[in-house]
């Protein structure tokens, strides 16, 4: 199987957060945060975070998202961000 060095360095970060995320209870106490912090960092409250609104507020977020954004429409909403989370 091959790896390219982009796919590897996404690999690493991914299990980074893996061992770094705190620890969740259960998936619905997770979601709530990450919806609870989505709606601190969607400053015009379209439902959409650019990677302007990311930057300083969601910073794992901005990191990645390229990968999140996989359309390249330019925002991400809460669904992809837990779908996310979820792999």
């Amino acid at each position: 199987m091959r790896f390219s060095i982009g796919d590897l360095c996404f690999i690493g970060v991914a299990a980074f957060m893996f061992v770094t995320a705190p620890s969740y209870a259960d998936e619905a106490s997770r979601n709530k945060e990450i919806q609870e912090r989505f709606a601190k960092c969607d400053t015009n409250r379209d439902g959409k975070l650019t990677k302007d609104e990311a930057k300083g507020c969601m910073p794992r977020i901005y990191d990645h998202f390229g990968r999140i954004d996989e359309q390249g429409r330019g925002y991400v909403t809460v669904a992809q961000i837990q779908a996310m989370a979820d792999r």
